[in-house]
């Protein structure tokens, strides 16, 4: 189909969408505002006269209407909700849990180490400054980074409002549905927050973010020591699970559950090879600089922020490995470990 008049490409609109994928299990696809991330899967699970709600897709305007079509598809509502799980704080995932209680006056679960989203929404300006400064640190131009502040003002946090669980989702907590129970999985990387519920009479695994059936990597950077590493042990324990199908937080279910760990392997591998071999021997790039050597692009022209935040993070991880070391200065350098 051709573009308008004025050369800008049609975007299909998204709307909410629900839909059986097993007995007593609905995927509820919900619109994101992200370029290349067009929607997320909240999932329902029938639990006795209702359902627990496993995340809630991100607070924008119209964004609980877009729920309530996708429950309303399953024969469901907000108030059928008996429980709100959350598998990581992140927006998408958390944003409307406010407005989910206070419709349904069910309680929410999640892990506890979720300072990451609090900064978040308290404190929008101050969290992109912080942001905004790591680039800086990292050798990003400051055209780009008033083009970035500029396009994150207007976009808001995503979260309806601050809301604290009622229960720590920690391991040894069980989630009780009509499927039986779910057991908690810690699985910290791609946020601290970040657990996987498993089912295992079925096998059922609801990875959040930390699987999906595209494989990529996401690492919220800046909030734990080495989320590389965290990530790469998370994929060691949703494995010795054995899943058989993966409800997925964005995309559809996937069942070679085993060939999506490996292939996060292998791609964190890889990453980090390239990182490495970007830095050439005695040189002391900045991590802007490496981010167009390995992924031949700039963040902040054009390109996703989360760019950068995965090159830091895969150099974090190459020096608390002791293959890289960092260069303080303005900007920060990176060398290979044991070069002067």
């Amino acid at each position: 189909m051709a573009g308008p008049a004025d050369g800008r490409s049609l975007v299909k609109r998204e709307l909410g969408r629900g839909e059986r994928v097993l007995p007593g299990v609905f995927r509820l696809r919900l619109p994101l505002p992200w370029p290349g991330v067009p929607h997320c899967n909240a999932w329902a699970v029938a639990a006795g006269d209702g359902v627990v709600l496993f995340d809630t897709g991100m607070h924008q305007p119209g964004s609980l209407a877009h729920l309530e079509r996708a429950l309303a598809m399953c024969n469901l509502s907000l108030e059928n909700v008996r429980l709100l799980v959350c598998t990581h704080a992140h927006s998408d995932h958390y944003g409307q849990a406010a407005p989910i209680v206070e419709r349904s006056g069910c309680e929410l679960w999640m892990h506890p180490n979720h300072q990451h989203m609090l900064r978040w929404a308290e404190d929008p300006a101050d969290t992109i400054a912080r942001r905004l400064e790591v680039a800086r640190q990292s050798g990003v131009p400051e055209e780009p980074l008033r083009r970035y502040a500029a396009e994150r003002d207007s976009q808001g946090s995503g979260i309806a409002a601050i809301i604290e669980p009622d229960r720590d989702l920690l391991p040894g907590v069980m989630v009780e549905t009509d499927l039986g129970p779910w057991s908690v999985h810690e699985t910290p990387g791609h946020a601290p927050s970040h657990v996987c519920l498993f089912q295992a009479e079925r096998r059922l695994l609801i990875s959040g973010d930390h699987l999906l059936g595209r494989i990529s990597l996401h690492f919220d950077y800046g909030y734990s020591a080495d989320p590389v590493g965290e990530f790469v042990h998370s994929l060691d324990v949703v494995e010795a699970l054995h899943p058989r199908l993966c409800l997925a937080g964005h995309g559809r279910t996937f069942a070679d559950v085993h060939a999506h760990i490996e292939g996060n392997r292998e791609l964190v591998a890889e990453r980090l090879q390239e990182t490495l071999a970007a830095i050439g021997p005695g040189e002391e790039p900045t991590a802007f600089e490496l981010v167009a050597r390995v992924y031949g692009r700039e963040p902040y022209s054009g390109a996703s922020p989360w760019l950068l935040s995965e090159t830091l993070a895969m150099l974090l991880h190459l020096e608390t490995t002791g293959r890289a070391r960092r260069i303080p200065g303005e900007p920060e350098r990176w060398a290979r470990a044991g070069t002067d």
